[in-house]
């Protein structure tokens, strides 16, 4: 007997959205509004969730319905590594805008950019930014 499997990300309101989760992406900038900073650089990390209708990848066990994450990191890691930029806010925006050029099966991404070392001059463990960008 066969089962058809449903979707709620079929709907017509997509409200449910599957996840693709990549987390602590790292690798050395040199971002910061201080010249140090731009100077001798340091680590960010990233965390990315990616909202997709996966439904299509996993019927299919093709890589070209989904987001090939390898690919996705190493965009990630070129964006770190790249360009300075003054604010954590911004490199989060960079990011947001490659993962929805690059990937038309994202329909929105969630990115988390932390700046563990950044230069604070009292005890903290991490500060980060967070935002959440979609396609129009």
């Amino acid at each position: 007997m066969d089962t058809k499997i449903t979707s709620n990300a079929n709907t017509a309101s997509r409200a449910v959205r599957d996840t693709i989760t990549l987390t602590g992406i790292t690798a050395q900038g040199f971002h910061g509004v201080f010249e140090e900073e731009r100077r001798n650089g340091q680590p960010f990390v990233v965390d990315l969730v990616l909202h997709a209708d996966l439904q299509p990848a996993g019927i299919s066990d093709d890589l070209t319905k989904t987001a090939h994450y390898g690919i996705l990191a190493e965009q990630v890691t070129a964006i770190i590594t790249g360009d300075p930029l003054n604010l954590i806010e911004a490199l989060a925006e960079r990011i947001a805008e490659a993962v929805l050029s690059s990937f038309e099966t994202v329909d929105a991404v969630e990115v988390t950019v932390h700046k563990p070392q950044a230069p604070i001059t009292v005890p903290f463990g991490d500060v980060a930014v967070t935002i959440r960008r979609s396609r129009a």
